[in-house]
Protein backbone atom coordinates (compact mmCIF):
# COMPACT_ATOMS: atom_id res chain seq x y z
CA UNK A 1 0.00 0.00 0.00
CA UNK A 2 1.19 3.50 -0.61
CA UNK A 3 2.12 5.33 2.38
CA UNK A 4 3.14 8.74 1.44
CA UNK A 5 2.36 10.55 -1.93
CA UNK A 6 4.16 13.86 -3.14
CA UNK A 7 1.47 15.77 -4.94
CA UNK A 8 3.24 17.42 -7.94
CA UNK A 9 1.04 20.04 -9.23
CA UNK A 10 0.25 23.10 -7.04
CA UNK A 11 -2.90 25.72 -6.48
CA UNK A 12 -6.53 24.26 -6.45
CA UNK A 13 -6.16 20.37 -7.66
CA UNK A 14 -3.14 20.18 -5.00
CA UNK A 15 -5.49 20.77 -2.56
CA UNK A 16 -8.14 17.94 -3.94
CA UNK A 17 -5.52 15.78 -3.71
CA UNK A 18 -4.47 16.23 -0.51
CA UNK A 19 -7.59 15.87 1.01
CA UNK A 20 -8.29 12.91 -0.43
CA UNK A 21 -4.88 11.55 0.62
CA UNK A 22 -5.61 12.47 4.00
CA UNK A 23 -8.96 10.76 4.23
CA UNK A 24 -7.27 7.81 3.17
CA UNK A 25 -4.37 7.95 6.11
CA UNK A 26 -2.62 9.17 3.69
CA UNK A 27 0.79 11.23 4.38
CA UNK A 28 1.60 14.05 2.14
CA UNK A 29 4.16 16.29 0.63
CA UNK A 30 3.21 19.35 -1.27
CA UNK A 31 6.09 20.70 -3.65
CA UNK A 32 6.05 24.41 -4.49
CA UNK A 33 7.61 27.44 -6.05
CA UNK A 34 9.05 30.00 -4.40
CA UNK A 35 5.71 32.03 -5.60
CA UNK A 36 3.63 29.29 -4.16
CA UNK A 37 5.38 29.35 -0.70
CA UNK A 38 2.13 30.37 1.02
CA UNK A 39 -0.28 28.47 -1.54
CA UNK A 40 -2.96 26.54 0.88
CA UNK A 41 -1.85 23.20 -0.26
CA UNK A 42 1.33 24.23 1.48
CA UNK A 43 0.10 25.05 4.54
CA UNK A 44 -2.03 21.95 5.27
CA UNK A 45 0.75 19.05 3.76
CA UNK A 46 2.74 16.96 6.17
CA UNK A 47 5.75 18.02 4.59
CA UNK A 48 6.72 20.69 1.74
CA UNK A 49 9.67 20.94 -0.45
CA UNK A 50 10.84 24.12 -2.10
CA UNK A 51 11.56 22.86 -6.20
CA UNK A 52 12.61 26.04 -7.31
CA UNK A 53 11.60 29.67 -8.75
CA UNK A 54 8.36 30.56 -10.35
CA UNK A 55 9.10 30.30 -13.92
CA UNK A 56 7.46 26.44 -14.15
CA UNK A 57 9.63 25.21 -16.45
CA UNK A 58 12.60 25.22 -13.45
CA UNK A 59 9.92 24.18 -10.84
CA UNK A 60 6.59 22.44 -11.09
CA UNK A 61 7.91 21.03 -14.64
CA UNK A 62 11.78 20.31 -13.17
CA UNK A 63 11.60 16.23 -13.11
CA UNK A 64 15.20 16.34 -11.17
CA UNK A 65 13.81 18.68 -8.63
CA UNK A 66 10.64 16.42 -7.97
CA UNK A 67 12.47 12.82 -7.84
CA UNK A 68 14.88 14.24 -5.58
CA UNK A 69 11.86 15.76 -3.26
CA UNK A 70 10.60 11.88 -3.40
CA UNK A 71 14.21 10.62 -2.53
CA UNK A 72 14.45 13.75 0.66
CA UNK A 73 10.87 13.33 1.82
CA UNK A 74 10.57 9.30 1.29
CA UNK A 75 7.57 9.82 -0.79
CA UNK A 76 6.79 6.19 -2.87
CA UNK A 77 3.92 7.68 -5.11
CA UNK A 78 3.62 10.72 -7.33
CA UNK A 79 0.32 12.26 -8.23
CA UNK A 80 0.21 14.60 -11.05
CA UNK A 81 -2.72 15.65 -10.68
CA UNK A 82 -3.84 17.98 -13.98
CA UNK A 83 -1.29 19.88 -16.70
CA UNK A 84 2.18 20.57 -15.97
CA UNK A 85 3.85 16.14 -15.88
CA UNK A 86 0.61 14.20 -15.67
CA UNK A 87 0.76 13.25 -19.45
CA UNK A 88 4.62 13.39 -19.22
CA UNK A 89 5.90 9.66 -20.47
CA UNK A 90 9.13 10.18 -19.85
CA UNK A 91 8.01 11.17 -15.75
CA UNK A 92 6.27 8.22 -15.27
CA UNK A 93 9.26 6.01 -17.04
CA UNK A 94 11.48 7.92 -14.80
CA UNK A 95 9.67 7.68 -11.01
CA UNK A 96 9.54 3.46 -11.89
CA UNK A 97 13.13 3.36 -12.20
CA UNK A 98 13.46 4.84 -9.15
CA UNK A 99 11.19 2.78 -7.77
CA UNK A 100 7.72 5.67 -7.03
CA UNK A 101 4.46 4.83 -8.29
CA UNK A 102 2.97 6.98 -10.65
CA UNK A 103 -0.68 7.37 -10.05
CA UNK A 104 -2.19 7.22 -13.43
CA UNK A 105 -1.49 5.32 -16.40
CA UNK A 106 1.19 3.70 -17.86
CA UNK A 107 3.92 5.53 -19.75
CA UNK A 108 2.80 3.50 -22.49
CA UNK A 109 -0.71 4.56 -23.08
CA UNK A 110 0.21 8.27 -22.20
CA UNK A 111 2.84 8.06 -25.58
CA UNK A 112 0.01 6.27 -27.48
CA UNK A 113 -3.05 8.64 -26.80
CA UNK A 114 -0.22 11.61 -26.88
CA UNK A 115 -0.17 11.13 -30.43
CA UNK A 116 -3.11 12.12 -32.08
CA UNK A 117 -2.43 10.48 -35.39
CA UNK A 118 -1.65 6.93 -33.08
CA UNK A 119 -4.43 7.86 -30.63
CA UNK A 120 -6.90 8.07 -33.80
CA UNK A 121 -5.58 4.99 -35.33
CA UNK A 122 -6.06 2.78 -31.61
CA UNK A 123 -9.62 3.92 -31.59
CA UNK A 124 -10.09 2.67 -35.02
CA UNK A 125 -9.24 -0.51 -33.79
CA UNK A 126 -10.69 -0.38 -30.29
CA UNK A 127 -14.24 0.29 -32.09
CA UNK A 128 -14.53 4.04 -31.29
CA UNK A 129 -16.43 6.36 -33.61
CA UNK A 130 -13.82 8.35 -35.37
CA UNK A 131 -14.26 11.99 -37.16
CA UNK A 132 -13.71 11.00 -41.27
CA UNK A 133 -9.73 12.31 -41.38
CA UNK A 134 -6.47 11.49 -43.03
CA UNK A 135 -4.67 8.41 -42.15
CA UNK A 136 -1.54 9.44 -40.93
CA UNK A 137 0.11 13.07 -41.09
CA UNK A 138 -0.75 15.34 -43.99
CA UNK A 139 1.91 16.98 -45.91
CA UNK A 140 2.23 19.82 -48.42
CA UNK A 141 2.44 17.19 -50.98
CA UNK A 142 -0.91 15.31 -50.22
CA UNK A 143 -2.85 17.88 -48.11
CA UNK A 144 -4.85 18.71 -51.05
CA UNK A 145 -6.09 15.52 -51.65
CA UNK A 146 -6.81 14.22 -48.65
CA UNK A 147 -9.34 17.83 -48.19
CA UNK A 148 -10.53 16.37 -51.60
CA UNK A 149 -11.10 13.27 -50.54
CA UNK A 150 -12.60 14.39 -46.82
CA UNK A 151 -14.88 17.14 -48.27
CA UNK A 152 -14.21 21.00 -47.69
CA UNK A 153 -14.47 22.28 -45.15
CA UNK A 154 -11.50 20.64 -42.99
CA UNK A 155 -9.78 21.02 -40.14
CA UNK A 156 -6.29 20.95 -39.70
CA UNK A 157 -4.89 19.67 -36.41
CA UNK A 158 -1.09 19.28 -34.65
CA UNK A 159 -0.74 16.06 -33.81
CA UNK A 160 1.62 16.48 -30.74
CA UNK A 161 -0.94 19.55 -29.32
CA UNK A 162 -4.17 20.88 -27.94
CA UNK A 163 -5.70 23.66 -26.22
CA UNK A 164 -6.68 25.13 -29.66
CA UNK A 165 -2.96 25.67 -30.72
CA UNK A 166 -1.99 24.60 -34.04
CA UNK A 167 -5.19 23.96 -35.38
CA UNK A 168 -6.87 26.03 -38.70
CA UNK A 169 -9.96 25.60 -40.35
CA UNK A 170 -10.19 25.36 -44.25
CA UNK A 171 -13.49 25.79 -45.50
CA UNK A 172 -12.90 26.01 -49.46
CA UNK A 173 -9.63 24.89 -51.28
CA UNK A 174 -8.57 28.71 -51.55
CA UNK A 175 -7.86 28.50 -47.51
CA UNK A 176 -6.17 25.44 -47.49
CA UNK A 177 -2.57 26.35 -47.95
CA UNK A 178 -2.87 29.02 -45.75
CA UNK A 179 -4.59 26.92 -43.11
CA UNK A 180 -1.91 24.32 -43.79
CA UNK A 181 0.69 26.34 -43.14
CA UNK A 182 -0.48 27.97 -40.67
CA UNK A 183 -0.92 25.33 -38.46
CA UNK A 184 2.03 24.10 -39.38
CA UNK A 185 3.83 26.96 -38.04
CA UNK A 186 2.32 27.35 -34.76
CA UNK A 187 2.51 23.70 -34.35
CA UNK A 188 5.83 23.87 -34.40
CA UNK A 189 6.05 27.21 -32.29
CA UNK A 190 3.99 25.26 -29.29
CA UNK A 191 5.11 21.98 -29.27
CA UNK A 192 8.66 21.45 -31.23
CA UNK A 193 6.43 19.32 -33.47
CA UNK A 194 5.46 20.75 -36.72
CA UNK A 195 3.72 17.99 -38.06
CA UNK A 196 -0.41 18.56 -38.76
CA UNK A 197 -3.62 15.87 -39.49
CA UNK A 198 -6.73 16.87 -40.96
CA UNK A 199 -10.19 15.61 -39.87
CA UNK A 200 -13.76 16.70 -40.92
CA UNK A 201 -14.72 20.03 -39.99
CA UNK A 202 -18.27 19.17 -38.13
CA UNK A 203 -20.51 22.75 -38.62
CA UNK A 204 -22.22 22.88 -35.03
CA UNK A 205 -21.29 20.15 -32.81
CA UNK A 206 -20.80 19.51 -29.39
CA UNK A 207 -18.27 18.46 -27.17
CA UNK A 208 -18.72 15.60 -24.89
CA UNK A 209 -16.44 13.51 -22.96
CA UNK A 210 -16.93 10.49 -21.32
CA UNK A 211 -15.22 9.05 -17.83
CA UNK A 212 -13.88 6.08 -17.52
CA UNK A 213 -11.76 4.28 -14.76
CA UNK A 214 -9.26 1.00 -15.29
CA UNK A 215 -7.42 -1.20 -12.77
CA UNK A 216 -4.66 -1.88 -15.46
CA UNK A 217 -5.90 -6.13 -15.60
CA UNK A 218 -8.55 -5.63 -17.90
CA UNK A 219 -11.30 -4.73 -15.88
CA UNK A 220 -12.95 -0.82 -17.06
CA UNK A 221 -15.61 0.93 -16.09
CA UNK A 222 -17.21 4.22 -17.65
CA UNK A 223 -18.99 7.14 -15.18
CA UNK A 224 -21.06 8.96 -17.69
CA UNK A 225 -20.26 12.04 -19.69
CA UNK A 226 -19.82 14.96 -19.39
CA UNK A 227 -20.96 18.00 -21.76
CA UNK A 228 -18.17 20.76 -22.44
CA UNK A 229 -19.39 22.85 -24.85
CA UNK A 230 -19.34 25.71 -23.55
CA UNK A 231 -15.20 27.39 -24.39
CA UNK A 232 -13.53 29.89 -25.56
CA UNK A 233 -10.76 29.81 -27.68
CA UNK A 234 -10.82 25.90 -26.81
CA UNK A 235 -10.86 26.72 -23.33
CA UNK A 236 -13.73 24.96 -21.32
CA UNK A 237 -15.91 27.56 -19.66
CA UNK A 238 -18.87 25.79 -17.96
CA UNK A 239 -19.27 21.71 -18.23
CA UNK A 240 -22.14 19.88 -17.56
CA UNK A 241 -23.29 16.28 -16.28
CA UNK A 242 -25.03 14.74 -17.34
CA UNK A 243 -25.47 16.15 -21.30
CA UNK A 244 -28.49 17.96 -21.93
CA UNK A 245 -28.08 16.64 -25.65
CA UNK A 246 -28.05 12.72 -24.74
CA UNK A 247 -30.60 10.35 -23.72
CA UNK A 248 -30.03 7.36 -21.38
CA UNK A 249 -29.97 5.00 -24.73
CA UNK A 250 -27.54 7.16 -25.95
CA UNK A 251 -25.11 7.77 -22.53
CA UNK A 252 -25.00 3.93 -21.68
CA UNK A 253 -24.21 2.90 -25.15
CA UNK A 254 -21.22 5.77 -26.01
CA UNK A 255 -20.27 5.03 -22.33
CA UNK A 256 -20.17 1.01 -22.88
CA UNK A 257 -17.80 1.40 -26.05
CA UNK A 258 -15.86 3.33 -24.37
CA UNK A 259 -15.17 0.73 -21.58
CA UNK A 260 -14.89 -2.07 -23.56
CA UNK A 261 -11.63 -0.30 -25.05
CA UNK A 262 -10.43 0.48 -22.19
CA UNK A 263 -10.39 -3.24 -21.33
CA UNK A 264 -8.87 -3.87 -24.16
CA UNK A 265 -6.17 -1.80 -23.30
CA UNK A 266 -5.68 -3.36 -20.15
CA UNK A 267 -6.25 0.61 -19.43
CA UNK A 268 -5.05 1.84 -15.47
CA UNK A 269 -6.53 4.44 -13.54
CA UNK A 270 -8.75 7.29 -14.45
CA UNK A 271 -8.97 8.83 -18.27
CA UNK A 272 -11.51 10.42 -20.45
CA UNK A 273 -12.50 9.94 -24.01
CA UNK A 274 -13.49 12.89 -25.60
CA UNK A 275 -16.12 13.17 -28.79
CA UNK A 276 -17.49 15.87 -30.60
CA UNK A 277 -21.36 14.83 -31.20
CA UNK A 278 -23.51 15.93 -34.01
CA UNK A 279 -26.81 14.65 -35.43
CA UNK A 280 -26.87 12.02 -33.18
CA UNK A 281 -23.31 10.28 -34.20
CA UNK A 282 -20.12 10.60 -31.85
CA UNK A 283 -16.26 11.21 -32.88
CA UNK A 284 -13.82 10.87 -31.21
CA UNK A 285 -11.35 13.48 -31.14
CA UNK A 286 -8.70 12.80 -28.35
CA UNK A 287 -8.03 10.75 -24.70
CA UNK A 288 -6.76 12.65 -22.09
CA UNK A 289 -4.91 10.10 -20.11
CA UNK A 290 -4.94 11.89 -16.18
CA UNK A 291 -7.80 13.55 -14.30
CA UNK A 292 -9.89 16.25 -16.01
CA UNK A 293 -10.59 19.76 -14.21
CA UNK A 294 -14.22 19.39 -14.48
CA UNK A 295 -14.47 15.44 -13.15
CA UNK A 296 -16.14 16.99 -9.65
CA UNK A 297 -19.14 17.30 -11.66
CA UNK A 298 -19.12 13.30 -12.05
CA UNK A 299 -18.49 12.56 -8.65
CA UNK A 300 -21.25 14.82 -7.91
CA UNK A 301 -23.78 12.20 -10.02
CA UNK A 302 -22.22 9.25 -9.05
CA UNK A 303 -21.16 9.63 -5.52
CA UNK A 304 -17.99 8.03 -6.37
CA UNK A 305 -14.60 9.98 -5.48
CA UNK A 306 -12.19 9.96 -8.38
CA UNK A 307 -8.97 10.61 -6.95
CA UNK A 308 -9.74 7.71 -4.21
CA UNK A 309 -10.03 5.68 -7.53
CA UNK A 310 -6.72 6.28 -8.78
CA UNK A 311 -4.86 6.13 -5.71
CA UNK A 312 -6.71 2.57 -4.94
CA UNK A 313 -5.86 1.20 -8.52
CA UNK A 314 -2.08 2.68 -8.30
CA UNK A 315 -1.77 0.53 -5.01
CA UNK A 316 -3.04 -2.92 -6.40
CA UNK A 317 -6.07 -2.75 -4.86
CA UNK A 318 -8.49 -2.64 -8.12
CA UNK A 319 -11.59 -0.69 -8.73
CA UNK A 320 -14.01 -0.53 -5.87
CA UNK A 321 -17.33 -0.68 -7.70
CA UNK A 322 -18.45 -2.49 -10.57
CA UNK A 323 -20.28 -1.15 -13.66
CA UNK A 324 -23.58 -2.58 -12.33
CA UNK A 325 -23.40 -0.70 -9.20
CA UNK A 326 -22.97 2.52 -10.19
CA UNK A 327 -25.95 5.06 -10.54
CA UNK A 328 -26.63 8.20 -11.64
CA UNK A 329 -28.18 10.94 -9.52
CA UNK A 330 -29.44 14.51 -10.51
CA UNK A 331 -27.41 17.20 -12.40
CA UNK A 332 -24.53 18.61 -11.86
CA UNK A 333 -22.62 21.76 -13.21
CA UNK A 334 -19.17 23.07 -12.74
CA UNK A 335 -18.19 27.04 -13.60
CA UNK A 336 -14.09 27.61 -13.82
CA UNK A 337 -13.81 31.13 -12.26
CA UNK A 338 -10.96 32.81 -13.20
CA UNK A 339 -8.85 35.86 -12.03
CA UNK A 340 -9.72 37.36 -15.90
CA UNK A 341 -11.47 40.32 -16.66
CA UNK A 342 -15.18 39.10 -17.63
CA UNK A 343 -15.46 40.73 -20.95
CA UNK A 344 -12.16 41.22 -22.14
CA UNK A 345 -10.65 37.99 -20.60
CA UNK A 346 -7.49 39.83 -19.74
CA UNK A 347 -5.60 37.79 -16.67
CA UNK A 348 -5.87 39.87 -13.29
CA UNK A 349 -3.34 38.63 -10.61
CA UNK A 350 -3.51 40.45 -7.56
CA UNK A 351 -4.17 40.16 -4.03
CA UNK A 352 -7.90 38.82 -3.11
CA UNK A 353 -9.25 41.25 -0.17
CA UNK A 354 -12.49 39.17 0.63
CA UNK A 355 -13.19 35.87 -0.50
CA UNK A 356 -16.47 34.34 0.78
CA UNK A 357 -17.36 30.76 -0.78
CA UNK A 358 -21.37 30.12 -1.44
CA UNK A 359 -22.45 27.10 0.67
CA UNK A 360 -25.09 25.00 1.34
CA UNK A 361 -27.34 22.12 -0.17
CA UNK A 362 -25.86 20.49 -3.83
CA UNK A 363 -23.05 22.81 -2.99
CA UNK A 364 -19.17 22.36 -3.88
CA UNK A 365 -16.08 25.12 -4.45
CA UNK A 366 -12.77 23.66 -5.08
CA UNK A 367 -10.21 26.49 -4.46
CA UNK A 368 -7.08 26.82 -2.96
CA UNK A 369 -7.56 30.77 -2.44
CA UNK A 370 -8.05 32.85 0.93
CA UNK A 371 -8.66 36.20 1.46
CA UNK A 372 -5.31 38.14 1.89
CA UNK A 373 -3.99 35.52 -0.55
CA UNK A 374 -1.71 37.20 -3.76
CA UNK A 375 -2.39 35.48 -7.05
CA UNK A 376 0.78 35.06 -8.87
CA UNK A 377 0.74 36.20 -12.73
CA UNK A 378 3.26 33.05 -13.31
CA UNK A 379 0.67 30.36 -13.97
CA UNK A 380 -2.85 29.84 -15.34
CA UNK A 381 -5.65 32.01 -13.74
CA UNK A 382 -7.98 29.66 -12.22
CA UNK A 383 -9.30 31.10 -8.66
CA UNK A 384 -11.29 28.38 -8.26
CA UNK A 385 -14.13 26.08 -9.79
CA UNK A 386 -18.18 26.30 -8.49
CA UNK A 387 -19.56 22.80 -8.68
CA UNK A 388 -23.52 22.63 -7.96
CA UNK A 389 -25.63 19.70 -7.92
CA UNK A 390 -29.49 19.17 -7.55
CA UNK A 391 -32.16 16.53 -8.16
CA UNK A 392 -33.17 17.56 -11.89
CA UNK A 393 -31.59 20.02 -14.63
CA UNK A 394 -33.95 22.89 -13.33
CA UNK A 395 -32.96 22.57 -10.23
CA UNK A 396 -29.45 22.82 -10.34
CA UNK A 397 -29.87 26.03 -12.76
CA UNK A 398 -32.08 27.69 -10.22
CA UNK A 399 -29.46 26.60 -7.63
CA UNK A 400 -26.78 27.86 -9.65
CA UNK A 401 -28.42 31.41 -9.93
CA UNK A 402 -28.46 31.73 -5.78
CA UNK A 403 -24.74 30.69 -5.55
CA UNK A 404 -23.69 32.96 -8.07
CA UNK A 405 -24.92 35.84 -6.10
CA UNK A 406 -23.59 34.94 -2.99
CA UNK A 407 -19.96 34.06 -4.09
CA UNK A 408 -17.84 36.94 -3.64
CA UNK A 409 -14.13 37.57 -4.52
CA UNK A 410 -12.61 41.24 -4.03
CA UNK A 411 -9.07 42.77 -5.41
CA UNK A 412 -8.82 40.99 -8.79
CA UNK A 413 -11.25 40.72 -11.62
CA UNK A 414 -13.12 37.67 -12.20
CA UNK A 415 -15.66 36.18 -14.39
CA UNK A 416 -18.12 35.54 -11.82
CA UNK A 417 -20.42 38.14 -14.05
CA UNK A 418 -19.98 35.73 -17.17
CA UNK A 419 -21.39 33.34 -15.44
CA UNK A 420 -24.47 35.46 -14.28
CA UNK A 421 -25.17 36.28 -17.32
CA UNK A 422 -25.29 32.61 -18.49
CA UNK A 423 -27.00 31.12 -16.01
CA UNK A 424 -30.30 33.31 -17.08
CA UNK A 425 -30.11 32.96 -20.48
CA UNK A 426 -32.52 31.48 -22.65
CA UNK A 427 -30.46 28.87 -24.72
CA UNK A 428 -28.60 27.61 -22.27
CA UNK A 429 -31.53 26.89 -19.96
CA UNK A 430 -32.96 25.41 -22.64
CA UNK A 431 -29.37 23.35 -23.09
CA UNK A 432 -29.81 24.78 -26.45
CA UNK A 433 -26.11 25.33 -27.41
CA UNK A 434 -22.63 23.72 -29.47
CA UNK A 435 -18.90 24.63 -29.38
CA UNK A 436 -19.00 27.84 -30.67
CA UNK A 437 -22.33 29.13 -29.13
CA UNK A 438 -20.25 31.24 -26.31
CA UNK A 439 -17.77 32.74 -28.62
CA UNK A 440 -20.37 34.15 -30.63
CA UNK A 441 -22.00 35.48 -27.65
CA UNK A 442 -19.34 37.41 -26.45
CA UNK A 443 -18.66 38.74 -30.01
CA UNK A 444 -21.95 40.16 -29.77
CA UNK A 445 -23.86 38.04 -31.63
CA UNK A 446 -26.24 36.65 -29.17
CA UNK A 447 -28.66 34.03 -29.43
CA UNK A 448 -31.76 34.64 -28.08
Amino acid sequence: MISKILIANRGEIALRVLRACKELGIATVAVHSTADADAMHVRLADESVCIGPPPSRDSYLNIHQIVAACEITGADAVHPGYGFLSENAKFADILEAHGITFIGPTAEHIRLMGDKITAKQTAVELGIPVVPGSVGEVTAENVLETAREIGFPVLIKATAGGGGRGMKVAKTEADLDEAFDTARTEALAAFGNGAVYMEKYLGKPRHIEVQVVGDGEGNAIHLGERDCSLQRRHQKVWEEANSPALNVEQRMNIGQICADAMKKMKYRGAGTVEFLYENGEFYFIEMNTRLQVEHPITEAITNIDLVHEQIRVASGGGLSVTQEEITFSGHAIECRINAEDARTFVPSPGTITHFHAPGGLGVRVDSGVYAGYKIPPYYDSLIGKLIVHGRTRVECMMRLRRVLDEFVVDGVKTTLPLFQDLVSNQDIANGDYDIHWLENYLAGDKPH
